[in-house]
Parts: C-alpha cells; structure tokens; sequence
C-alpha cells in the first residue's frame, strides 16, 4: 500500500495549486487524476479565462483574486511562461445590468466593488464606448466598465507549470488514475483507486464537476454541473480584435442571465475571436456529455449574442469545445472540511468564476489540508446550506 501525508484529487486549476503549495512546504503529496493534466474534459481549458480585481461575487474573492496576480507573477519569473496578461476588461450593459453568478445588477455590483476596494477603473457612456472600442456596437443606454489592470490568464499553462513546480519540489503526479472510494482509516483515510490504494492522513477533494459524485451528501445536493459551449469565430477586420484595441469582455445585453456574452480578442496561437454565454438548465454527468457542438448550436449562439453586437466578426467558425461548470444554488465556492477531524477538505471553486482565484485558494486549501484548526472563510463554509459534519 502506498502512503502518503495528503492526496489531492483533481489536479485541475485549484487541485494543481494546491499540489503546489503542498510541495513547497515538504508534504509528502500525491495528486490523482482520472484523466492526463492539463486535459479538456472539465473545466480547467479553452485556451483563457478573464480575470478582474473588481469581483462583484462578493468582497470575499477580493483579497484572493488579489494574491493570485501576485502568485501567478511569481510563477512566470521562475518558470518564464506567460500566464498573466493585463489586456484589460470591458463589462458593459444597461443600468445596473443583469443579473449574474448569483449577483443581481452585476455591472453595478462590479463598479461598486471596485470603489470599496479602490480598483482602478473607469465608467464610460455610450458615446465613449464607440469612440474607444469601436469593434462593440452599443446602444445608446448603454454603459461600460473598463478595468485596465483585468486581462486573462492561461489556463492549460497554468496548470501545467503549477503542476512541473510541484514535482520538482518532491510531489508525486499520478494521472489516469480514477478514485474509487474514500474511507476512514486509522487516524486518517485510505483512497481505493482503479490502481490500488493509498493510506494518507488527510485528502483533498479538488475534482471539479467530479466532486458530487466523489463527496456525496449534500455536496452531491447542492453542487450541480451544466455544461458550456465556446466559439471561436474568425474575424473579418482583424484589427478591430488585436489585444492592443480590444479588452476581455462581458457584456450583459438583456434583462435576464441568459442575455450573456463574454469573450476575449485574437490571442496567440488561437482561431479567431472566443465568444460564449453560460448555460444553467438541466444537470449534466460529466462522464456522458455530449461533446459534440452542431450547427443549430453555433447558429443559436451567432444570432442570439453575437449578430449586431461584435463589429467584422463572421460566422466562420474557427473551432469550438465544451466545458463543464459545477455550480452552488448561490453561485458561490465550497471550501470545507467534509468531517469533523478534518481528513477530508472539498473545494468547489467552480460556479463559472474560480479560475482566477486558482492560485490563492490552493494556497489557502493547502494550509486547512495541513491544520485540522485552520479557520477557513464562513462565506464558503456548507454552513449555509444547513450541512452538518458527520463526526
């Protein structure tokens, strides 16, 4: 049987993070995954991710959004990869906007974020908009944010240099490896793989829309997956997308969280303009999704977010893929301890915005995985949906 002092299961954004974080301390650390990271089977991939300081989930994601520029700075000077890139961020919309991850008013929750906690930004009126970003075709009662320190992150790089640095500092990487079953054993718990078991003192779940089926309870209850599409679609003026002139993007354009389109410009290496929306009906099984995108799905998304919104942008498709979210009934994260003599920590980041958190919440979740007494934020606490810890 092998052994180890923590196993993190999951090695997506949060799980290599926390690998990370584990190793630099000098953890016997083993990270599991039932697929090859960085894959394109969860969540953690699509080429981006926008990140912003100015988070209107809540005044809780500042301080960590925060601490990740800091560490994926700190990660790009020792691996010399590019996994932060501040093109700035655009949310526009009317009035407050619409609702989204759970926020009401989303636009005017983010520029009231931003004024609490002294983020730079400006508020710009439609004729603004035009004159600035030309390539977005506003309404009159239409307004902007604009974020200039907001940009992407790199999601696949990020995991894979997180995940490079934790093998280097003595972590054990196991990939295709699918966990079984958790169980108490002695002071701490034995993880049955399709590969054998490790007894371990404690386990971190990070397995993203795995997690329910993995947890159970009311993880299985409260954490639900959906899955999403993205588009990439080739320009006809491409200048009008170079990151130069064109920012990340949110556009709320419509009353409802259906009326949703986010995106970002021509990056390298990649076909064209990313677009896409968020989608919350129905449940999905993450081992049954349906991978494939039709053409009634890339017609449904052109003409309901994109035609009359995104100047010179065709329809030509230049690729598209699938992503998985896994989402609370408040859109907000899980990190917590699934037992009461704290062997087993879940964390749920997903809910469609916790890459950009990825870095700190691994630093975080790995020093709750090392002290069963560490105080870990109320705000993601289970508490709140009236769980109890089973002893």
């Amino acid at each position: 049987m092998d052994t180890a002092d923590v196993v993190v299961v999951g090695l997506g954004a949060v799980g290599s993070a926390t690998l990370h974080r584990l190793a630099l301390k000098g953890v016997r650390a083993v990270g599991l995954d039932r697929f090859n990271p960085p894959h394109a089977h969860g969540s953690t991939h699509g080429g981006s991710r926008i990140t912003r300081l100015a988070v209107a989930e809540g005044d809780a994601y500042v301080p960590l959004v925060r601490r990740s520029h800091e560490i994926w700075r700190e990660l790009e000077e020792e691996t010399g990869e590019t996994l932060l890139r501040e093109i700035g961020l655009l949310m526009i919309g009317e009035g407050d906007g619409a609702p989204s991850h759970g926020r009401p008013g989303f636009l005017g929750a983010t520029i009231d974020v931003a004024r609490r906690h002294a983020i730079a930004h400006e508020i710009l009126d439609s004729a603004e908009l035009r004159r600035r970003f030309p390539q977005f075709c506003v309404r009159d009662a239409d307004r902007g944010f604009f974020e200039p320190t907001a940009g992407v992150v790199f999601p696949e790089a990020g995991v894979a240099a997180q995940l490079r640095l934790a093998r280097s500092h003595g972590a054990v990487v196991r990939p295709n490896e699918a966990v079984l079953s958790i169980e108490p054993h002695g002071d701490g718990v034995l993880v049955t793989t399709d590969k054998g078991n490790i007894a371990a003192g404690r386990v971190v779940l990070t397995a993203g829309a795995w997690l329910p089926g993995l947890a159970g309870g009311i993880m299985a209850d409260k954490v639900h997956v959906h899955r999403q599409a993205l588009f990439w679609f080739e320009p006809d003026q491409p200048k009008l997308y170079d990151p130069v002139a064109c920012p990340a993007f949110i556009w709320m354009h419509g009353a409802t969280e259906a009326d949703y389109l986010y995106g970002f410009p021509l990056l390298h290496g990649e076909p064209g303009v990313k677009v896409g929306t968020e989608h919350y009906a129905g449940h999905a099984e993450p081992d049954r999704i349906d991978r494939t995108i039709g053409k009634e799905e890339v017609r449904t998304l052109y003409d309901g977010h994109v035609e009359g919104r995104l100047l010179g942008l065709s329809r030509r498709l230049g690729k598209s893929a699938t992503c998985l979210y896994a989402v609370t009934p408040d859109a907000g994260f899980i990190i917590d301890r699934l037992r009461e003599d704290g062997t087993v920590l879940a964390a749920s980041c997903c809910s469609g915005h916790g890459f950009k958190h990825s870095p700190a919440l691994g630093e975080a979740v790995a020093a709750a995985a090392l002290a069963p007494a560490h105080a870990l934020a109320p705000e993601f606490s289970l508490a709140r949906f009236g769980a109890v810890m089973p002893a």
